[in-house]
């Protein structure tokens, strides 16, 4: 201090350092927007950045007010903090450059340090003789390092470990890469595979560059050989997509290269992908499709099913390319002619959409191109007969394949095999695969499934043993537990339910049944009145000691076999394992149960599942708000069911005045004229009276009430699109008003009455259905009209009608007579606080569940047993 405060003044303070621009954020910046940071971009950006800076404290610097003096104070220490430590940094470098000359002096500490490390170090000397071993500390600091490194790999910069394994400092100081090319291949398609990241992202990027690979065509060619073996498709097209973007590169593209990769779309079952890839090709005159991109396109259509597009694929290699611009040669002329290959494609394209008509087209092509069919050929054509139910002519093309010379194959078999079962004729099933056996040809595991499935469904599964035995000794066979269920299962289609129990039987003695045989079991079971065999069956899996536990398909087939045997107290035990398991509750699946035990006397099970449906974020089933309505008329809380009813007309359906008089007719045994009058009077109250559904309830109870028809409410309540006689006309997005970003409406069946239930979602998902807002299907009169967002649009509309679902919470916690009451809310409601009864919530209850099961978990058995 005495050198800084020399006579009574201090020494001129130095000024603030520069502003320094992050260059390593800048070239990242430049790397992810696909420009390459060159130093000279990098000098200009970091140039501007400190221009730009600069303005900015000017600007500051004019528009503040002058400074405080606690300010003045405040920024004088700053600048003689700042002072102070370019002072030591001068004084140490001046140290370290003369360390010869000052090797007695050496400082102890920093001075912004505090002394705990100084006196560690002396209390360490003091100890007797200890040593620090700083090896060891290093090896730890290492390891620490390393294992920052490893979950921080793909944040950092340097996220790539580029250290002596991978390189070698040779005689002149540069790095050279001592590992060979394919081991560098590996270690970057394992890369890839670790996470997706696409081509615009700047890890991949830098990842491609810092592999240091020239990405030739072999290299590129073996870099989508390993991605499609790991069924990686979005990495290559990430990869081929990244490398011929590149200006230097995109003169080198490759026609194996993009053959290669439709390969890899096609084994991942990829076709609208591999179909862009191969009319890019096809824009391109360097990459132009040859007959190899041609069956590959080709090979994969066909798996896929779309025959529309193989037979424009058929039509593009006949055609003369257009002309393409710097064309050296002027009479270049690639057009093919489909080979057996693309007809075989073909064939398969037609097994799905059961086109046998395509038969005979592709053996008319065969015949004028002057191609013979091979054994491929006539067994594809066989199963498109099969297919289309033409038994008679998978017969005559078999024979036509013998009288040509052609060996049958096992698939082809496999196809007569079915056939046989399809007619019935068991005994013609049996000789054709043990005349296979005599002609050499070797069997599949697919033949002998068949034929012990075929003998299954006729009833003689000891018959199938032998079968199975086979498929057991064959090599990359399928398990011979898959082999039992499917032999359980199409006994049970035969309607044979004692033979499923004996091979069941028979199966637990040489193999331990999987999930999917016990799921055939319990379905068997319940179809068929068994309900306590399925339930000692559900009750040994889930006290199985080896890794065979229930999963969503079991406790939905024990929910449906104990609502079959009316067996409601196991129903109530299996829903609270399902919830205690985490499954998520499947509306489509449960509602029907749970309506049939909600009127069962189970009504608590149907507000749980209400209740977990709103806090996932979901809209329930329309089918709850019905059951839910009719359950508060009962308990006579019109209040609840005003508010469900407001809510159902928020929500995205649009229910007719059919449905509600259907809805009230169906419940007449719990429900009378006074609980409709009641509801009518209680809804005079209500403030969404302008909606559909509640326009049309209005209607029906009207009608029921016997207070008018439907036509004279016309006068009464008031309804956009609905004319007098009860009719629906079409609603577009700006009819409702409670739905405006609905575009579409789609037509489904209903769940309980055979009614017709409109669902609209604000837009259809792009990769299965486009949907035609201009035409609109037809519906009767007084049909019922329900608007739902398909699965992929749920979150949308959840999100555009947020404000209006929490009217749902309302109901759950200050309205319901049967769920809680709010404490902050309770005063509000004291006017109604005698007609409601306090019930915990969904997770309360779910809460006590888990203690009932902890604390006494007999008790319960016990419990269910008796009931």
């Amino acid at each position: 201090m005495e050198a800084l405060h020399m006579q009574g003044h201090t020494l001129p303070l130095r000024p603030l350092s520069q502003f320094q621009p992050n260059t390593d954020q800048i070239r990242r910046n430049l790397i992810k927007k696909g420009v390459n940071p060159t130093p000279k971009i990098v000098h200009n950006l970091r140039k501007k950045q400190i221009q730009k800076h600069n303005r900015k404290l000017n600007r500051q610097a004019q528009e503040s007010p002058p400074l405080s003096k606690t300010q003045k104070q405040t920024l004088e220490e700053e600048q003689h903090f700042q002072e102070l430590k370019y002072e030591y940094k001068q004084f140490t470098k001046a140290l370290e450059g003369n360390s010869e000359e000052n090797k007695g002096l050496a400082l102890v500490g920093k001075p912004w340090e505090g002394v705990q490390k100084v006196e560690f170090l002396e209390r360490i000397k003091e100890c007797g003789g200890v040593k620090v071993d700083r090896e060891g500390l290093m090896e730890l600091k290492e390891m620490f390092r390393g294992r920052k490194m490893d979950e921080l790999k793909w944040v950092f910069e340097n996220d790539l470990e580029i250290n002596e394994v991978w390189f070698d400092e040779s005689s002149d100081g540069k790095k050279s890469s001592k590992r060979s090319e394919g081991q560098v291949v590996r270690f970057l398609v394992d890369r890839l595979c670790d996470r997706e990241v696409g081509a615009k992202d700047w890890k991949f990027s830098r990842l491609m560059k810092l592999s240091g690979l020239a990405f030739t065509e072999g290299q590129l060619l073996m870099i989508l050989e390993m991605l499609g073996v790991r069924a990686c498709w979005k990495q290559a097209l990430s990869v081929v997509q990244w490398v011929y973007d590149c200006k230097d590169r995109k003169k080198f593209q490759s026609r194996f290269v993009y053959t290669k990769l439709l390969a890899v779309l096609g084994k991942a079952r990829r076709p609208k992908e591999a179909l862009q890839i191969f009319n890019l090709m096809r824009r391109n005159i360097h990459v132009y499709p040859d007959m190899a991109a041609y069956h590959s396109i080709a090979v994969t259509l066909g798996q896929a099913g779309l025959l529309k597009e193989l037979l424009n694929i058929v039509e593009c290699m006949r055609q003369k390319p257009e002309t393409f611009n710097y064309m050296y040669r002027k009479n270049w002329d690639s057009s093919l002619e489909p080979d057996v290959v693309i007809y075989n494609a073909v064939l398969n394209a037609c097994v799905p959409s059961k086109q046998w008509k395509g038969v005979s087209w592709v053996f008319q092509q065969l015949r004028e191109s002057g191609l013979k069919p091979n054994g491929a050929t006539y067994g594809l054509a066989m199963e498109v007969m099969l297919q289309s139910g033409n038994y008679d002519l998978v017969h005559e093309l078999f024979r036509k394949m013998r009288s040509s010379g052609e060996v049958p194959e096992a698939l082809t078999y496999k196809v007569l095999v079915r056939t046989f079962w399809k007619e019935g004729k068991v005994d013609e099933a049996v000789k054709v695969v043990r005349d296979m056996e005599r002609r050499g040809v070797m069997g599949t595991a697919s033949v002998y499934y068949e034929l012990a499935c075929c003998l299954c469904n006729c009833g003689r599964w000891q018959d199938a043993i032998p079968e199975v035995e086979k498929i057991r000794r064959l090599p990359h066979a399928r398990p011979v537990e898959v082999t039992f269920t499917g032999m359980i299962r199409s006994s049970m289609n035969g309607g044979h339910i004692d033979d499923c129990v004996s091979i069941f039987e028979f199966m637990k003695d040489h193999c331990a049944p999987n999930v999917g045989t016990v799921n055939t079991m319990l379905k068997v079971y319940s179809q068929n009145d068994m309900f306590s065999k399925a339930k000692a069956l559900f009750e040994e899996v889930k006290v199985a000691k080896s890794d065979l536990r229930p999963d969503a398909y079991t406790y939905n087939l024990m929910l449906d076999a104990s609502a079959r045997a009316h067996q409601w107290e196991y129903f109530e035990h299996v829903y609270k394992e399902m919830i205690h398991s985490s499954y998520h509750l499947d509306q489509n699946k449960h509602a029907a149960l749970l309506l049939k035990a909600s009127r069962a006397g189970k009504l608590h099970l149907l507000e749980h599942a209400f209740d977990m449906i709103l806090e996932a974020g979901e809209i329930p089933h329309h089918l709850f708000f019905f059951e839910l309505v009719i359950q508060a008329m009962t308990q006579d809380n019109y209040e609840r069911a005003v508010v469900l009813l407001s809510t159902l007309a928020y929500a995205p359906y649009r229910v007719t005045e059919k449905q509600w008089t259907e809805l009230f007719k169906e419940n007449k045994d719990r429900i009378d004229h006074k609980n409709l009058e009641l509801l009518l009077d209680s809804l005079g109250n209500c403030t969404v009276v302008s909606e559909a559904t509640i326009s049309n309830l209005f209607k029906s109870l009207y009608v029921l009430c016997g207070l008018g028809s439907s036509t004279n409410t016309s006068s009464i309540i008031h309804f956009g699109n609905e004319n007098v006689n009860g009719r629906k006309e079409t609603i577009d997005g700006g009819g409702n008003r409670s739905l405006p970003n609905i575009l579409g409406r789609m037509t489904i069946e209903s769940a309980e009455s055979g009614n017709d239930i409109f669902f609209g979602s604000d837009q259809a998902e792009p990769d299965t259905f486009i949907f035609n807002h201009d035409q609109v299907d037809r519906v009767n009169n007084n049909d019922v009209v329900v608007s739902r967002p398909q699965n992929s649009d749920t979150e949308d509309n959840i999100s555009s009608h947020a404000d209006r679902l929490n009217s749902f919470d309302h109901v759950t916690h200050n309205k319901s007579s049967d769920e809680e009451i709010s404490d902050d809310e309770s005063d509000d409601d004291d006017d109604v606080g005698d007609r409601v009864i306090d019930k915990p919530s969904a997770y309360q209850i779910l809460e006590a569940w888990k203690e009932m099961r902890e604390v006494d978990r007999s008790l319960l058995d016990s419990e269910i047993d008796c009931g």
